[in-house]
């Protein structure tokens, strides 16, 4: 089936929010469940209306990334999005690539080595990259991504550093800002980060982690995020259940 390309994946994000008000993406982890779990639950988010879907992980304890991504490509008719926990994880077969930066953090491999040595892979494979700068926020517990890339969150309480880093992705001239409480966390990003980084810079916000319910879905909404992630909770295919909710919140806030 396949995303029809009649525009850049960026451009069909941008269209979501201004004609929906905010998008509900899905994220997949090829390490923590099956391709066939994936792709069964990939037919499931395109019925419910999402409006695109990740695909990465933290650890990449699996050989097969670039057959996951182009098995679910294969599936869907929305775009299919590398969210990369490293260089390892770049394939052509999806439609576009978050190009992370943890801007957060302090350890130069995420902020700018890995994004060096994928940019001449991303390049000759002519994949759409979306620059987007990485923000990890205090979650209430230390998440994957926190431990894997050797990085301190944000404090969940100080809006104004999570602000200044915002401005600063800004500057630089990244397309979007990524909240990120982290995989399985305790708590979602808070909307006062959320409202007061929507209130300084005018890129989209995408906001992810921690979000278990239809009405955290509202509240991020309606503090300013552009789109919001669910990831974790979704693997727990009882959970699916609540999907056409989580949707309807996003679109309808």
């Amino acid at each position: 089936m396949a995303f029809q390309k009649q525009m850049s994946v960026y451009r069909y994000l941008m269209e979501v929010k201004e004609t929906k008000g905010a998008g509900f993406l899905v994220l997949m982890d090829p390490d923590r469940t099956s391709q066939k779990f994936i792709i069964e639950n990939a037919l499931k988010c395109c019925e419910a209306g999402v409006d695109a879907l990740l695909v990465g992980t933290s650890l990449m304890m699996e050989n097969g990334f670039n057959d996951t991504v182009e098995a679910v490509s294969n599936v869907v008719d929305i775009p299919v999005i590398i969210f990369p926990g490293g260089r390892a994880q770049i394939t052509d077969k999806a439609d576009a690539i978050l190009f992370l930066s943890l801007l957060s953090g302090r350890n130069p491999e995420y902020i700018i080595s890995e994004q060096v040595r994928s940019a001449p892979v991303i390049k000759s494979l002519g994949l759409e990259a979306i620059s987007t700068a990485y923000l990890l926020i205090e979650s209430g517990r230390t998440t994957s991504v926190e431990f894997i890339s050797n990085t301190r969150p944000i404090p969940s309480d100080k809006p104004d550093i999570a602000v200044a880093h915002a401005m600063a992705a800004e500057i630089f001239g990244m397309k979007m800002v990524y909240l990120e409480a982290g995989s399985g966390a305790e708590q979602p990003v808070p909307d006062e980060i959320i409202r007061e980084i929507t209130g300084e810079v005018d890129i989209p916000v995408i906001v992810g982690g921690g979000i278990r319910s239809a009405g955290t879905v509202s509240a991020k909404v309606a503090s300013g995020a552009s789109f919001v992630v669910v990831g974790n909770h979704l693997e727990n295919s009882d959970n699916f259940s609540e999907l056409e909710a989580f949707v309807k919140a996003a679109h309808s806030s």
